[in-house]
């Protein structure tokens, strides 16, 4: 890094803005890490969503995976944020950080830092893997972490650059280190023999499957694949370093969460073929068994047997949980278009779906189905489009995020957190051919009890029961009562 670097300040780097931190990453000869980055990641006209902290994501990632260190290089505030939520999220571990001031970060002595909690980070007997994140002010002042070493007394070192003002979304950033861990394994596999997995090597091909989801989920998956004659593989992102060669070695690769660009061009260069979508709902489950019998080269009858073991299964656990009401769909998980898919087999009404994440390839089979039943989607969507949707269309029921929620609630529409309450249940085959309807069915029911609350509380925060007064109210107009006496300036009515 230059003695020049063009942000001499963390707090100014902090609070410079998108443009000017990602014109200060140019300079400070980032510049080839900010193309790939908007290669895979593409904003879009719609630039980038409001979601928390990219970065969340990669650290999630690292914290989940046994033996694995996560260390942090970046302002103390984001340091703080970004720990404090991964704790709320459940992490059971420290987070590494290695602190810097504007003398550090100018001079080139931060880059040194790092390199010497590396150093001492590195204990086999520990840790398989040390994972350095570059957040925004390192990245856009050129801290080079390409050049830390590859390994370290026998631990795997990798250095990654997760920008807010590189990449969209933290579930972007999953990608970020999922792809670059996939691609240090395959430079392994590459070179000899690796480790098997725990439980050992599956005697049937496997498919592994792309982004977080229900736990249940891979099991039924499994279920639906074992009349095909194969196995399910590893989920990526891992938990451990070995299973990064098990999810190489597979017949092919199911990308369940579409917008993993990266880590599915490191299975493109292994030679493995990926599959869009999922098996949700009847028509899902179907095109997915066929697509994936397909890729791994399975014959005709067991496909069909595979759909004639399921199918009428989901169809049944559809009709025996029906769902009737019209509703929005957004969120930043990326799985908004399977929710969608689920909700409409099961009965429902979706006109709009609005997903943090970008359109890609992987993504056409679900964004096709849905715009055939004539639903709007919208990529890359931003907060004021979501709430715009659930302003014009009036839904009894809105899928959102926090202040989605929020936004539909202050109009007395019930609504669902997408995080907490849909993505905490199965979606795939039989199993999560019903898992919706309960949590929407009972959502749905409760506008009686919203209507009674608006007009019980109807006024309350407005005008003068705002709680806070500085003068003496005024009788609202046509009341013909005088109003109690205001509280003293700055107290509560």
């Amino acid at each position: 890094m230059s003695d020049d670097a063009p942000l001499g300040h963390e707090g100014n780097g902090c609070h410079a803005g998108a443009d000017e931190l990602r014109r200060a990453a140019e300079a400070a000869g980032k510049s080839d890490v900010l193309r790939r980055l908007a290669t895979d990641y593409p904003t879009g006209p719609h630039d980038q969503p409001q979601t928390m902290c990219p970065a969340f994501g990669s650290l999630r990632v690292g914290l989940r995976m046994r033996r694995t260190a996560s260390v942090l290089c970046g302002s103390a505030c984001c340091v703080y944020g970004l720990s404090f939520t991964s704790h709320f999220y459940g992490a059971r571990r420290s987070v590494g950080y290695v602190p810097f001031d504007s003398e550090t970060l100018v001079t080139g002595k931060l880059f040194e830092d790092v390199r010497e909690a590396v150093q001492q980070l590195s204990d086999p007997s520990k840790y398989d893997a040390v994972v350095v994140m570059n957040l925004c002010v390192p990245t856009a002042s050129g801290v080079p972490l390409q050049l830390l070493p590859k390994s370290q007394n026998g631990v795997r070192i990798i250095g990654i650059d997760v920008p807010g003002f590189g990449v969209p979304t933290h579930a972007e950033a999953k990608d970020v280190l999922a792809s670059a861990m996939l691609r240090y394994a395959r430079g392994e596999a590459e070179q000899g023999p690796v480790q098997a997995p725990r439980g050992g090597r599956s005697e049937q091909p496997t498919v592994t499957l792309l982004g977080e989801m229900f736990p249940a989920d891979p099991v039924g998956i499994g279920a639906m694949l074992a009349p095909l004659g194969l196995a399910t593989g590893p989920v990526v992102p891992t938990r451990e370093w070995r299973e990064l060669y098990a999810a190489l070695d597979c017949a092919a690769v199911a990308a369940i969460h579409p917008y993993y660009t990266a880590s599915i061009r490191e299975f493109q260069k292994a030679g493995r073929a990926v599959v869009g979508s999922a098996p949700v709902g009847y028509d899902g489950t179907a095109a997915w068994l066929e697509a994936i019998g397909a890729a791994c080269n399975v014959a005709a009858d067991k496909i069909s047997a595979a759909k004639n073991a399921f199918l009428p299964a989901i169809k049944g656990a559809m009709s025996k949980a029906p769902i009737d009401g019209t509703m929005t769909v957004s969120g930043y998980e990326g799985s908004e278009l399977l929710v969608a898919r689920l909700l409409i087999e099961s009965g429902a009404r979706v006109p709009y779906v609005g997903t943090a994440t970008p359109r890609t390839p992987w993504s056409d089979p679900d964004r096709e189905w849905l715009e055939s039943k004539g639903v709007v989607i919208q990529f890359r969507a931003a907060l004021e489009q979501d709430k715009a949707a659930v302003d014009a269309v009036k839904p009894d029921l809105a899928i959102g995020t926090t202040p989605v929620v929020q936004h539909a609630k202050e109009q007395s529409i019930p609504s669902l957190y997408f995080t907490n309450l849909i993505s905490a249940r199965p979606l795939m085959g039989p199993a999560g051919a019903g898992s919706l309807a309960q949590v929407v069915n009972a959502a749905l029911a409760s506008q009686a009890r919203f209507d009674r609350m608006t007009a019980f509380f109807a006024g309350v925060g407005e005008g003068d029961t705002a709680g806070v007064w500085d003068r003496q109210p005024s009788p609202r107009p046509g009341s013909g009562k005088p109003l109690r006496k205001a509280a003293r300036s700055g107290g509560q009515g």
